[in-house]
Formats: C-alpha cells, sequence, structure tokens
C-alpha cells in the first residue's frame, strides 16, 4: 500500500495531483493547523504575460485553529471569483470544460474551508481521472496528538502502508532508517516539469494552478503525464 499524505490546498499546482496519482491511498489532513502565509487558500493563475493571485477570504479567527475550524467569510463573492477565472482564461482551449469544472468548485455553497477545498481536491481528481482513494485523516484511527514524523508514522501505520511517499520538499522531515524500522520505504518524489502553449506567449509562466493546466489541456492528456510521472516514479527516475 503506497500512500501520501498532504494539507489541503485549493486549485493547487500539477505536482499534487501527480502525487495523488502515485499512491494507492492519499490522506489529507483536516485536523492541522491552518498556515496564515502558506497556500491552503490561494494560489497562481495567469494574468496577461505573468502571474497573479487568487485566493479564498476568510472569516476572521484565531490563528491557532485547525483547518477544519476555519470558515470562509460571510461576504465571500463566489462570483467575483469565478469571473476572475472567466477572465484570465476567456479563449483558452479547453475553457468550457474547465469553466463548468470551476463552477461547480467556487459556486459551492460550503461555508467550512476544509470542507470545500476537500470537495474540490475530489472533483479535480474526478475531472482528470484519477481514482486514487482520498481520505480525511481525522477518520484514520491514528494517534493524532503526535507531531510531524510520529504523526506520519501512526497514520502510515492505521492505513498499512509499506511506502511512503512524500513531495520532494519534506526531504529534511523525514528519516529513511526511522521508516525501515517500521517496515515502510520512505521515497520523495520529484514533480515532473510540464510546459506547454500559453495562448501563444513567451516564455512559459511555470508552477501556476491545475486551473492553467486544465484551461490548455485535455483531461485524458493531463491525466497521461500524471500516470507518465508514475511510471517514472516506478523506474525511480525522479525518485531521492
Amino acid at each position: 500500500m503506497k500512500v501520501g499524505i498532504m494539507q489541503p490546498y485549493f486549485l493547487p499546482y500539477i505536482g499534487y495531483f501527480q502525487l495523488i496519482a502515485a499512491v494507492d491511498l492519499f490522506v489529507v489532513y483536516d485536523n492541522i493547523k491552518y498556515t496564515k502565509k502558506g497556500w491552503i487558500n490561494r494560489n497562481r493563475l495567469l494574468q496577461g504575460d505573468t502571474d497573479g493571485i487568487f485566493s479564498l477570504p476568510l472569516k476572521k479567527d484565531s490563528d491557532a485553529l485547525d483547518v477544519v475550524e476555519r470558515a470562509l467569510a460571510a461576504d465571500f463573492n463566489r462570483q467575483k471569483l469565478l469571473n476572475q477565472f472567466i477572465g484570465a482564461y476567456r479563449g483558452a482551449p479547453y475553457f468550457e470544460p474547465c469553466i463548468e469544472l470551476l463552477r461547480s468548485l467556487v459556486m459551492n455553497e460550503e461555508a467550512n474551508l476544509f470542507r470545500y477545498l476537500h470537495a474540490s481536491i475530489v472533483q479535480t481528481c474526478k475531472y482528470l481521472g484519477i481514482s486514487t482513494r482520498i481520505e480525511i485523516s481525522s477518520n484514520v484511527p491514528a494517534d493524532h496528538a503526535q507531531k510531524g514524523e510520529d504523526r506520519v508514522l501512526s497514520i502510515c501505520a492505521a492505513c498499512h502502508a509499506d511506502t511512503y511517499i512524500n513531495t520532494i520538499g519534506g526531504l529534511e522531515l523525514y528519516s529513511r532508517e526511522r521508516f525501515a524500522r517500521e517496515g515502510i520505504v520512505l521515497q520523495f518524489i520529484r514533480s515532473l516539469p510540464v510546459e506547454y502553449r500559453q495562448f501563444g506567449k513567451a516564455p512559459f509562466v511555470p508552477w501556476l494552478s491545475m486551473v492553467d493546466v486544465m484551461m490548455f489541456n485535455p483531461a485524458d492528456e493531463i491525466r497521461a503525464v500524471s500516470y507518465t510521472h508514475l511510471r517514472a516514479h516506478e523506474t525511480k527516475a525522479n525518485i531521492v
């Protein structure tokens, strides 16, 4: 059982979905502290020939709360956010199917931040044809009082993982020897660079939200990239 564990993000970059495609079970944290200056509720999109920011406004609350305890702002203008995507990508080759997906995600009336994010991750995977099972961390019978590596190992044990795959950003956080003592192989996955035509503009603006990838590429080709990435992973071409 290959397991990946990440916090939720709103329409993150393609590497997030490549990780989901690379595992058998993807656990998304709901009971983890919201990071104020992180990317949980914001990301980057194409604006002209550069990048811009889109975000989900949140209800003002304590920074100590978990993601599942945070709420979207009461005055969140969903149509305004949808219009931001429309303005940025109208005329993109896959605008019509992608904007239908975004309309479903953005106009979701859910007020809880985690449930809103979770729905967007699940629906995006469905759009892409990624069939990995997605589980919510609080539903996993692990020791959630643990922190860092200890908590990951507890979740892995509860999920009967034999392999834990993390993004390359976690390289300094975990010990292969510690995981090996628990009978788990620890691997780190690099996201393969993906470049495509963006309205014919140059240079290419990389590492934008998955929205950008979906606007310029058909879902089956994106899925093929993800699974090509998985095959590369299996041959350790992009594993540290």
